[in-house]
């Protein structure tokens, strides 16, 4: 009766399985309307980046111009500033963020006590929901002149720190604010596949007289490894594509030059400025950059034999 059946599943065409499972395909139907019309979609304005587009022009009026705003971008003497800041900025998120993400998610996986475990799960991942301007906030009114740090330090009786427009000072703050921000969230992909390592694997080790770091090294460690490859192929993708929110909220005039990066000079120039053509230029510039870096590093990566996104 089965063997039947399932000769039957085989001889129906692909739009008759569609239509018998119509009501899960159903649910399909809201995110590829969401791509098309809001990702797919909006590829055809990526023309307005080789045009002269400003505001009452159409995308089809407009004076095409080539690659002349890429050139202009890249002959300005700011551009260097901006790659440099961009790319210290993306490699100190890189070198501190990730790793920790990886850290907690062994830390957390080493706590047989269920209900520490949810404890520490929740307080990790806290975070992750408060919106970049409370975060922002939060981090202005603690580091302010007149902030909960600086009036510590002053009943010390040191003297206070101008955090907020020191040069010095914004990097670190941007990289332990987003470390306290997302790495909780971010180790939730590495605790899941640690849960996916077989458990005798362990118990072998423990009859082997190994030590729990012993047992980290070499089998929690080697048993995400290829999660680590491809989460670190996605963050050198976006290595030159900071986001700005953040910076946005926490930069000023005092800390632009070493604040100000490829982003927000994209939403300074581009959306402030009104100037639509050159701002998109270089967003598709920033775009491509990336797309080199990441297919860089997949080839880098699957020439070492380790998991690679292609």
């Amino acid at each position: 009766m089965k063997r039947s059946e399932s000769i039957e599943e085989k001889k129906l065409t692909v739009r008759q399985k569609i239509w018998k499972n119509k009501e899960l395909y159903s649910l399909l139907l809201l995110p590829i309307l969401y791509f098309t019309i809001f990702r797919y979609g909006t590829f055809v304005w990526l023309s307005i980046a080789f045009k002269d587009f400003t505001l009452g022009k159409t995308l089809f009026t407009a004076e095409w111009v080539g690659f002349k705003h890429f050139r202009s971008f890249l002959e300005d003497p700011y551009f260097w500033n901006l790659i440099g800041n961009t790319l210290t900025l993306s490699v100190l998120l890189l070198i501190f963020s990730f790793p920790f993400t990886i850290i907690l998610a062994l830390m957390i996986n080493e706590v047989h006590n269920k209900a520490g475990k949810k404890l520490v799960q929740s307080i990790s991942y806290l975070p992750h929901f408060f919106s970049t301007v409370v975060v922002c906030g939060m981090v202005v009114n603690l580091l302010s002149t007149d902030g909960l740090i600086n009036n510590l330090l002053s009943m010390l009786g040191l003297s206070k720190i101008p955090f907020m427009t020191s040069l010095g000072w914004f990097r670190p703050i941007y990289v332990i604010s987003d470390i306290w921000q997302s790495v909780g969230w971010g180790s939730i992909i590495y605790i899941a596949a640690l849960s996916g390592i077989d458990a005798q694997l362990y118990e072998a080790a423990v009859l082997d007289g190994a030590s729990r770091w012993k047992q980290i090294l070499h089998i929690s460690i080697p048993g995400i490894l290829p999660v680590i490859s491809i989460q670190f192929l996605l963050r050198l993708g976006g290595i030159i594509n900071i986001g700005y929110e953040k910076i946005l909220l926490l930069y000023n005039g005092s800390t632009m030059p070493v604040a100000d990066v490829i982003s927000t000079y994209v939403y300074r120039r581009g959306l402030m400025g009104t100037d639509y053509s050159y701002g998109t230029a270089v967003g598709l510039f920033q775009t491509v950059i990336g797309l080199i870096l990441m297919a860089s590093a997949n080839q880098i990566v699957k020439k070492l034999d380790a998991a690679s996104l292609w």
